[in-house]
């Protein structure tokens, strides 16, 4: 069992919790096989690691595990429950990459149609040049970007709050947002500016993290005459059936969004609704429900539930296809779901269009994580699926993710005779 990888800080009550398997769990045993992850979860609001969390795990289609833990507001004594709603993040890049490929499918766009076919200002990029004394000038760039490119993130596109510097400085003289705060206009007007920015280096050359999947977003509403939020809802939401899933929350649902908080020397300190500012990173808890709305980043902009983001992920993992509804082909998810990236350094594991792709003991494993403290795997190998939301930030130290992770696939993994 691989524990914690790249993690520091895991306190021994988890790791034993994890390590004792608290029963050695069987498939057969619902109550003992259910046990490691709850205790897992369980441990860490007491030990005030996280506010509260919900978990899911489904093998063979089947949700065998679903619950809620500790509080959505701690000050005001308001439980986590099951169809708490929280802020995805980057797991808006999967649903985002799904809708290319949909439009792939269907002949509108093509993964090595340059970008500029629908954003012309993408045209004759730049690319930035550093100079030995720090610093930094711009050439042509070799090449334009492609709408693979986008989709493995190796456009040279990097995020704001990334620090890398020219970008980063450039990102925010140009009000380009990282989609994580409440922001005027439209997405179509914010890779407007993007693209007149030079790239990190040339397209399809290195990979980098950052606002590419917001391009994409810009892409999928030229290429279908739709708002990316129509596009989502009508083509992807409503067919599968994820009643909970938005870009901003109606008014009625507010009340079920669990509420953001910060790990301090004292414990876990709420964050506010203002905007929080710190180096390069800007963000606000509440650009789900205040501001213009009308801003759709397909890079980090949705929230969900676990119930709603299962059943995208159940999806992916038949091939394309739920409850008789198809959205992609299978050759289609193959490909999203294997290595589009050759060598190219992507730090662990490697990248497909819109999945991240590691090898788990041996076994392939799809998912992604969001800004907010929220994760989703899927073993194909398992059947498995596995959906681990809470709201805390920052959270790069955090070990809760990947303890709830390592006793599910305990459980995942038990023999069942």
């Amino acid at each position: 069992m691989r524990l914690l990888a790249g993690r520091v800080g895991l306190p021994w009550s988890l790791l034993a919790l994890v390590l004792c398997g608290c029963g050695s769990p069987t498939r057969d045993s619902h109550d003992e096989a259910v046990a490691s992850p709850r205790a897992v979860l369980e441990e860490a609001v007491r030990e005030g690691l996280i506010p509260g969390a919900v978990g899911l795990i489904a093998v063979d289609g089947e949700v065998v595990f679903r619950e809620a833990f500790g509080w959505k507001d701690i000050e005001a004594q308001d439980p986590m429950t099951e169809d708490t709603i929280f802020r995805i993040a980057s797991m808006t890049k999967p649903v985002t990459s799904t809708a290319v490929m949909m439009l792939v499918e269907e002949g509108r766009l093509a993964l090595d149609d340059p970008v500029s076919r629908f954003i012309p200002e993408f045209a004759h990029p730049n690319v930035v040049v550093n100079g030995s004394d720090g610093d930094h000038s711009v050439a042509p760039a070799r090449g334009e970007i492609t709408i693979r490119h986008l989709l493995t993130h190796t456009a040279g596109i990097s995020y704001r709050f990334s620090g890398i510097e020219p970008l980063t400085s450039l990102y925010v003289e140009a009000d380009i947002s990282d989609g994580l705060s409440q922001t005027e206009g439209t997405i179509g007007q914010g890779m407007t500016r993007l693209a007149k920015m030079p790239l990190l280096h040339e397209p399809g050359t290195a990979w980098k993290y950052g606002l590419s999947t917001d391009v994409l977003g810009y892409v999928v509403e030229v290429a279908s005459q739709e708002t990316l939020e129509q596009f989502f809802r009508e083509r992807i939401f409503e067919p599968l059936g994820m009643k909970d899933t938005y870009f901003y929350l109606p008014g009625d649902k507010v009340s079920r969004l669990a509420s953001v908080y910060r790990p301090v020397r004292e414990g876990l300190r709420k964050l506010g609704e203002e905007p929080i500012h710190e180096g390069p990173v800007l963000f606000s808890t509440s650009y789900p429900y205040r501001g213009p709305r009308t801003y759709f980043s397909g890079g980090v902009g949705l929230v969900s539930t676990v119930d709603d983001y299962y059943r995208f992920c159940q999806m992916i993992l038949n091939g394309g296809e739920l409850d008789g509804v198809r959205l992609l082909r299978q050759d289609t998810v193959d490909s999203m779901t294997s290595n589009q990236v050759g060598d190219l350094n992507v730090g662990e594991g490697t990248v497909g269009f819109g999945f991240s792709i590691e090898s788990r003991e041996g076994r392939p494993a799809w998912g992604w994580g969001g800004f907010f403290f929220t994760r989703f795997w899927i073993e194909p190998g398992e059947e498995a699926v596995g959906i681990f939301m809470s709201q805390l930030w920052p959270n790069q130290r955090s070990p809760v993710d990947e303890a709830f992770r390592a006793a599910a696939d305990e459980w995942i993994r038990a023999d069942p005779t």
